[in-house]
């Protein structure tokens, strides 16, 4: 079977080179190469967008024909307005007021017409919009979902709140308010730009002096602005991983009196956020008043030498009005770019931090041909072969072989960083190994579909995390289309219905926020629970009762022999107590396998089980 990607994970990448190598690279090659990156993520972000849009290619083609349709109608307005100035005087003369009622009637038809159409596409931007927003959303949190423990462990919860809050709602804001000003600004300029050299040439090359300043300031303010927005987009992001981590671990902060230290941290970042917006600012109040600087100077300009041309009957005043008209109409959009190009700026500078999420590759993907499984009861055989793992450079498992055959318990034991836990995620695939295959009855698991391994595999950390809901919801997560009478019946046979039924509301009494409104051992029973109904045929516990006092160890410890009946059952455990249900220990040390056998085999011996053993009866002494 073949799979989409055999890479190792990213937590096995090497480290970045020291500053010290930096030293020797020229500034322009420096400068060079963040050039070319920052190509790069243009092009990525573009990539994105694109492919966002395909689908509704109708719709933004109907946009676009509505968007002439309106600037024509405007073009027509200025026309029909000197049109008429220059019928008034055969209008005195002849008092016949047919042909300047054409012109009016003209003009009222172009309103309504512009007026309907501008409903329109601006109608058809927000539904657009809303439609790309609803899909970039989706694919985003779908994303985060597929990415492995490693992504998560290195991207912190605030990043990826501010990758589905913040940067959403800057592109968001570019659909309701952007784009609609730059379509309808793009025609403008180009039919305004068209209509004026075609009315007179001299005044348009007036005009178009004032193209010089125009460039150097969209030039300047589009270098500048990048790298404001792109701080604002950082900054903002850091002030939300700084409050998530605050509240999210206020026990802590109160514990150790932290506030004020938080404080100044969130202070700090608050004011480098501060600095960035107000960066962005100043350049939004330079670049907006100088082109309407530019735009009245242009005015002047056309005003003084039109009416000198006017004077000399060179030009009629009809004429002059018009490109008058539009002249105004020519500069009023550039500054609806100005706006929108700040919008831009910030959904580019989104755009770009979503797209570099979307482009990280599940490292755990998913087989192109998925492999399947025999039917089997009494668990399944778990096999590494050769395996090897690190994270970043530092080796957990160099060459890792081990047999755990269908329906064996087997206790994993050793000091911290030996690489039990690692062992425990590679069997639940939450990280490939770099080397070698770990098995299941003889299937390597990057051939199996997530599908299958979810139903076969299940790990239960010592965080026995509970979501927002019922008791019932909760228990139901390992088997969603259970009945209610299945839930009761898992629940009774790992021994927590006696608890459950005593709750105010029994299996529908909300558990609170992570299960607070429950105890250790009663959120570790509802796991179980959740475990027991969704019936794996191997069960990883990884410390799944290290957080547990004395008393709720016992209750949990009687649940065990009841969950670990019939099945491939794999115990990580620093408390010995919990491996004396093992069938096998395994005694690990720097990821290799330095004790096998039975537990009472081994403690009997005079090797490190023993003594760990020992040293575990004299903490309880």
């Amino acid at each position: 079977m073949t799979t989409q990607s055999a890479s190792a994970p990213a937590a096995s990448t090497q480290p970045a080179p020291p500053a010290e190598a930096w030293r020797g690279i020229a500034a322009e090659d420096i400068e060079e190469v963040s050039g070319k990156l920052t190509t790069l993520l243009r092009r990525r972000s573009r990539r994105l967008l694109q492919d966002l849009l395909r689908p509704y290619k109708v719709l933004s083609t109907s946009i676009l024909l509505l968007v002439i349709v309106a600037n024509l109608a405007a073009l027509a307005g200025p026309w029909l307005v000197g049109v008429g100035i220059d019928r008034i005087p055969e209008l005195l003369k002849s008092h016949q007021a047919g042909p300047l009622t054409v012109v009016i009637v003209a003009f009222a038809a172009s309103v309504i017409v512009q007026a309907v159409a501008t409903r329109y596409y601006v109608w058809g931007i927000g539904r657009l919009g809303g439609k790309v927003v609803f899909e970039l959303r989706r694919r985003l949190f779908v994303h985060f979902l597929r990415l492995p423990v490693s992504f998560h462990e290195r991207y912190t919860s605030g990043r990826v709140i501010s990758r589905q809050v913040s940067d959403i709602d800057s592109i968001s804001d570019l659909f309701d308010e952007g784009l609609a000003a730059l379509g309808s600004a793009s025609f403008s300029l180009i039919l305004v730009g068209t209509g004026m050299i075609l009315l007179d040439w001299r005044l348009a090359l007036v005009v178009m002096t004032g193209f010089g300043p125009l460039i150097w300031l969209s030039a300047w303010f589009r270098r500048e602005s990048a790298v404001a927005y792109r701080q604002t987009r950082d900054t903002i992001a850091k002030v939300i991983v700084q409050f998530v981590e605050t509240f999210g671990g206020i026990k802590a902060v109160q514990a150790f009196r932290r506030e004020r230290r938080n404080e100044d941290i969130f202070g700090e970042l608050n004011e480098a956020y501060t600095t960035a917006t107000r960066r962005s600012m100043q350049l939004l109040a330079i670049f907006f008043p100088g082109v309407t600087l530019v735009g009245n100077l242009a005015i002047g300009a056309v005003l003084l030498y039109g009416g000198y041309l006017v004077i000399h009957h060179e030009m009629q005043l009809g004429v002059l009005v018009t490109f008058l008209l539009y002249l105004q109409r020519f500069f009023d959009p550039l500054i609806d770019l100005s706006q929108f190009y700040s919008s831009f700026q910030a959904a580019g500078a989104a755009l770009e931090k979503i797209s570099g999420v979307l482009d990280e590759p599940p490292q755990v993907a998913e087989p192109i041909e998925p492999a399947g499984l025999t039917e089997a009861a009494g668990g399944r055989t778990v096999r590494f072969d050769s395996v090897s793992f690190a994270y970043r450079s530092a080796v957990v498992l160099p060459d890792l072989n081990l047999t755990i055959p269908a329906g064996q318990t087997v206790a994993i034991v050793g000091a911290t960083g030996a690489g039990k836990t690692t062992m425990a995620r590679l069997i639940a695939r939450l990280y490939d190994p770099v080397q070698g295959s770990v098995r299941l009855d003889g299937v390597d698991l990057r051939e199996l579909s997530d599908r299958t391994l979810r139903r076969e595999v299940i790990l239960i950390t010592q965080e026995n995390f509970l979501f927002s809901g019922s008791i019932a919801d909760n228990i139901a997560l390992g088997k969603p289309d259970a009945t209610r009478t299945e839930i009761m019946a898992a629940a009774a046979a790992i021994g927590a219905d006696d608890f459950i039924s005593a709750l105010p509301k029994g299996y529908d009494d909300e558990v609170g926020k992570h299960g607070s409104r429950l105890s250790a051992g009663q959120r570790q029973l509802i796991s179980f629970a959740r475990a027991f109904i969704a019936a794996p045929a191997v069960l990883v516990l990884d410390e799944a009762t290290s957080l547990l006092d004395i008393p709720s160890e016992r209750l949990v410890q009687r649940a065990l022999q009841t969950i670990l009946a019939g099945r491939t059952a794999v115990i990580i455990a620093h408390r010995l107590s919990t491996v004396a249900i093992a069938d096998r220990v395994l005694v690990v040390r720097g990821g290799r396998i330095v004790e096998d056998g039975p537990p009472s085999q081994l403690m009997a011996g005079d090797g490190e089980y023993s003594s760990l053993h020992e040293s575990w009866q004299q903490s309880l002494a």
